[in-house]
């Protein structure tokens, strides 16, 4: 591999870890900063739309709520070729669901991002991302203390 070739990884690596903070922190304005203006966005596996960036922003927005999350990216596959890219990762994304009584919820998703990105004169940016879901759990018990609450 060239010095270029693993720079280019790196930064994309970067920019797919980026995209999952700003969900995680509701930061959807970051995400102009990662797609492309003309980006397509396929969330239909999991019950979103297939739309460009307003169209995302906007769905966010109305859905991602107050709930907690993490996204954690994984095994990253990356192909370059010149100035565009293809990438598949590995995300799992626990959510705290609100429950009544001292009952937690939590519900972990298992899911594909197939990314295809293009080299800009600003870096590289995701030019399509389509999220492939592959498995959902749930997981309910009775806590003392939600642990976030010591923090």
């Amino acid at each position: 591999m060239t010095l270029q070739e693993i720079s280019d990884r790196f930064e994309i690596m970067d920019l797919l870890v980026d995209y999952c903070s700003a969900i995680d922190a509701k930061d959807l304005d970051a995400l102009d900063l990662i797609f492309t203006q003309d980006a397509q966005i396929d969330y239909s596996k999991a019950g979103g739309p297939i739309g460009g960036l307003t169209l995302i922003k906007k769905f966010l927005a109305e859905n991602l709520g107050d709930l907690p999350r993490q996204h954690m990216i994984s095994n990253y596959k990356i192909q370059i070729e010149g100035d565009s890219a293809k990438s598949r990762c590995l995300c799992h994304n626990p959510l705290e669901l609100p429950r009544q009584g001292d009952t937690l919820e939590v519900v972990i998703w298992g899911l594909w991002y197939n990314d295809k990105l293009v080299r800009t004169s600003k870096g590289w940016r995701i030019k399509e991302k389509v999220s492939e879901p592959c498995f959902c759990w749930a997981l309910a018990g009775k806590f003392k203390q939600k642990i976030r609450e010591e923090f």
